[in-house]
């Protein structure tokens, strides 16, 4: 395996000591301005949501491998962030144009691979909206983008994490149990699509191929179920088995105690994940805590319960996740670096 000196170091800095990254993701930008509005009311400013996550990234970052933030609303966070945790920074716009079809990816204006290296970013995060069974017309805009995207990190050499979000284009509920049974089968063709070479993709931030909500013995209460516990694992197996570049996944929102069972279940079905970029589920009910109590009281909730939700996630990852380069070869001097 050859990889370039700048995507090995970059790796290395975003990974906890066995190689595991262990990150935090707060690169939100429209819904948490929507967070923090709910909160604050008619007193709410913009600069709330700079000093939300300046403060998260403050209190958080020296208990994570890294850190996601975004330059439109994170800088404070950039600066706040513990010098030893690694930094990634989204690419990306927020969101997309919901008036066409297609829900197609688009760059910020005024950045590039190489500014976001000169802003101290150790990799450089893509979001993607990805429906493998759309017209061909549609999807090759996106393999396009990500060629592209790809071909730049390389020129830059910085390693480039993609986060393919699935969806389907005639489902409007994503969270509902129709498309709980149509999931597995979308992600895992979307490992497929992602990990060819010609996309230059370094790590994949994968969803779960299954909606836990709809897991037998993980089910809310009243859900039907779409699989049960062995085919849940199974699908988690095959899903890992075939990802060809490390992955991790994210938490999609959900509670700090789902997601941590979520890794754990990961874990024993054999999944070879080597980390986490965890958002929501790490800072969430400390928007609450805000709102209440302002920055004082943000900064308790922090140091306390925000803290502990790190702690009880890095312990999971300890007993479950595997090294980033464990997908190469039984040892880090497998990779040959070049350059």
């Amino acid at each position: 395996m050859h990889m370039q000196r700048g995507k090995f170091e970059g790796l290395q800095q975003l990974s906890n000591e066995r190689g595991v990254i262990a990150a935090l993701a707060i690169d939100q930008r429209g819904s948490m301005k929507k967070m923090i509005q709910k909160v604050k009311g008619e007193d709410y400013r913009i600069e709330q949501v700079y000093a939300f996550k300046a403060a998260v990234s403050r209190e958080l970052t020296p208990y994570v491998s890294a850190i996601l933030l975004d330059l439109e609303t994170g800088s404070e966070g950039i600066i706040a962030k513990n010098a030893d945790a690694g930094l990634l920074l989204s690419y990306e716009k927020t969101g997309y144009d919901a008036t066409e079809p297609g829900r197609l990816p688009d760059l910020i204006a005024d950045l590039s691979a190489l500014r976001i290296r000169e802003h101290g970013g150790h990799a450089v995060k893509i979001l993607v909206y990805y429906d493998p069974d759309e017209p061909a017309a549609i999807n090759e805009q996106k393999h396009a983008f990500l060629e592209r995207v790809g071909a730049e990190c390389q020129a830059v050499d910085i390693p480039l994490f993609v986060e393919p979000i699935v969806y389907d284009a005639n489902i409007a509920d994503d969270k509902g149990l129709e498309f709980a049974r149509l999931k597995p089968a979308k992600v895992k063709a979307t490992i497929q699509e992602f990990t060819k070479s010609r996309y230059a993709i370094d790590v994949l931030k994968l969803e779960v191929p299954v909606n836990f909500n709809y897991v037998e013995g993980f089910a809310a209460a009243g859900n039907e179920i779409a699989y049960t516990q062995a085919e849940a694992a199974a699908h988690f197996k095959e899903a890992s088995d075939l990802a060809t570049v490390p992955f991790i996944y994210l938490s999609a929102g959900v509670t700090s105690e789902l997601f941590r069972e979520t890794v754990t279940f990961a874990a024993r079905a054999g999944a070879n994940f080597c980390g986490v970029l965890c958002g929501r589920a790490t800072w969430f009910e400390g928007v609450a805590a805000y709102g209440d109590g302002g920055e004082d009281g943000l900064r308790q909730w922090l140091q306390t319960h925000g803290r502990e939700n790190i702690d009880l996630l890095n312990a999971e990852l300890d007993r479950g996740a595997k090294p980033w380069w464990s997908v190469y070869g039984d040892s880090i001097d497998d990779i040959e670096v070049i350059g």
